[in-house]
C-alpha cells in the first residue's frame, strides 16, 4: 500500500486529519487521537507496532511524534499532535500497543505530559520529588545541581 492511499484512507474517515507539507506527517488533533489510533492498527491498515513517540518543546505548545510501523503492509507513518503549554493532557495509547506504557512514561518525565488512562504514570529516568522537566525550555536546575563555573 502505497504512503498516499493510507493517507486518504485516514482523511476520507478523520476529515479534521491534515498534512504537514514539511515533514508528510499527519497532524491529529488533540481529541481525536485514539479514534485515529484505533483505526490505524485495526481493520486493513494494520498498523502492528509503536515504533517511537517522542515530544518537541516548540516554546508555545508541545509536539508529540508517534512513529507506526506496519509489518504485514511494510510501511511507516509519522501522527504529530500538539498540546497547548496549559493543558499537557492526551490519551494514552498504552491499551492498543504495549510499548506505548514506556514511551508515554518517558514524555511525561522529560516534558510533563500526562498520558490520561495510563496505566502507571511515572517517572523513570529522574528523581520522583522532582517538579520540573528537564527537556523544556522553561527547565531550570534543581539547587543540588552544581553548575560549572
Amino acid at each position: 500500500m502505497q504512503p498516499s492511499e493510507i493517507l486518504d484512507l485516514i482523511k476520507a474517515k478523520f476529515a479534521d486529519v491534515s498534512v504537514e507539507e514539511q515533514t508528510k506527517a499527519l497532524v491529529v488533533p488533540r481529541e481525536k487521537l485514539l479514534g485515529v489510533a484505533e483505526f490505524l492498527k485495526g481493520g486493513e491498515l494494520a498498523f502492528d507496532r509503536l515504533d517511537c513517540l517522542t515530544a518537541v518543546d516548540r516554546g508555545d505548545k508541545i509536539e508529540l511524534v508517534y512513529i507506526f510501523l506496519s509489518m504485514t503492509k511494510r510501511c511507516s507513518i509519522w501522527l504529530k499532535v500538539f498540546l497547548p503549554m496549559d493543558n499537557l493532557k492526551i490519551e494514552s495509547l498504552s491499551s492498543l500497543w504495549r510499548s506505548a506504557d514506556w514511551f508515554e512514561r518517558e514524555v511525561y518525565d522529560l516534558f510533563g505530559v500526562q498520558f490520561l488512562n495510563h496505566p502507571d504514570l511515572r517517572r523513570i529516568l529522574n528523581p520522583d520529588s522532582w517538579t520540573v522537566h528537564p527537556l523544556r525550555k522553561d527547565f531550570t536546575s534543581p539547587d543540588f545541581i552544581k553548575k560549572p563555573q
